[in-house]
């Protein structure tokens, strides 16, 4: 199984960021324009939260509230769980599926160099088991 840097090695885009005193709306556009479910909060180039489309549902639909007057530091989700570069594929799939996350920043010498998602995640397993797959079919077969 690989490490989370064979996911980055891939990605074409890094990770995106807004700061904790950007709207709610803003970061929807954001999202929306970049078409990704999770921005990383920066702040003092720091991760300080995450905001994710589960953030918005809950705490700014449900409870009646205007996304053009929030801050994202309201309702971001504070202090997300990371992984390094070096942690592999099936820790992140174990740590994703036990706490009902779908994004992991990914952070080394407590720098940012990137996001992972669980669609990451799932896409390399299902590549890596068709490697292998074919691997053992060229080999029983000979062909």
């Amino acid at each position: 199984m690989g490490k989370v840097r064979n996911i980055l090695e891939t990605k074409k885009t890094g990770p995106v960021s807004i700061r904790p005193d950007n709207t709610v709306f803003e970061a929807l556009e954001l999202m929306a324009e970049k078409n990704i479910g999770a921005l990383l909060v920066i702040e003092h180039q720091k991760v300080v939260g995450i905001f994710t489309e589960r953030d918005y549902a809950r705490k700014v639909i449900l409870r009646g509230k205007a996304s053009r007057e929030l801050m994202v530091g309201e309702i971001m989700t504070m202090n997300p769980l990371t992984v390094s570069s070096d942690t592999s594929i099936e820790d992140c799939m174990a740590c994703m599926t036990d706490k009902f996350i779908r994004h992991l920043p990914v952070i080394d010498d407590e720098q940012l160099i990137g996001i992972i998602s669980i669609g990451d995640v799932v896409k390399y397993i299902i590549e890596d088991q068709e490697y292998i797959i074919g691997n053992l079919k060229h080999y029983i077969t000979g062909i």
